[in-house]
């Protein structure tokens, strides 16, 4: 009997569970979520590759609690986008009118490559004001 009771005492000794959580798999995939975000984040702000034009000077600090800009890019081709889609001056034009119907202090930032014409850019920008948009920022790079 007593040698059953020692027995069992043994064999719970050795069933003892490790209380120990190993968290280097956990850190390893914060990591790997943090560097893809990080990677991916940038790509996300506008898909369209423009060679932005250099500016010296500060940049102008944006107004608090605005709506969110409307992104406009022009390639070097000419090709007008609105956000990361296709668009003509018209379509433009349309939504720069319900954005402004919603909110009148609605602005509109301009992703224009360096190289187009312009009177490419101009046309644009008359459409965006034709719209009732009135708060418009070039955007440019600095060195």
């Amino acid at each position: 009997m007593l040698r059953q009771r020692l027995n069992r005492s043994r064999a719970r000794a050795r069933r003892k569970l490790n209380g120990n959580i190993d968290m280097t798999p956990i850190l390893d995939m914060t990591f790997l979520l943090l560097i893809a975000f990080i990677i991916t984040f940038p790509a996300l702000q506008s898909g369209i590759q423009v060679n932005l034009p250099t500016a010296d000077g500060d940049p102008i600090p944006l107004p608090e609690k605005t709506a969110e800009p409307l992104a406009v890019s022009i390639d070097a081709n000419g090709a007008l986008f609105l956000g990361d889609k296709p668009a003509d001056e018209a379509a433009l034009e349309a939504v720069a009118r319900e954005r402004v119907a919603a909110d009148p202090k609605v602005a509109a930032h301009i992703r224009a490559d360096e190289s187009i014409d312009y009177g490419r850019l101009m046309e644009v920008v008359s459409a965006l004001r034709r719209a009732g948009l009135t708060n418009l920022s070039l955007v440019t790079k600095n060195d």
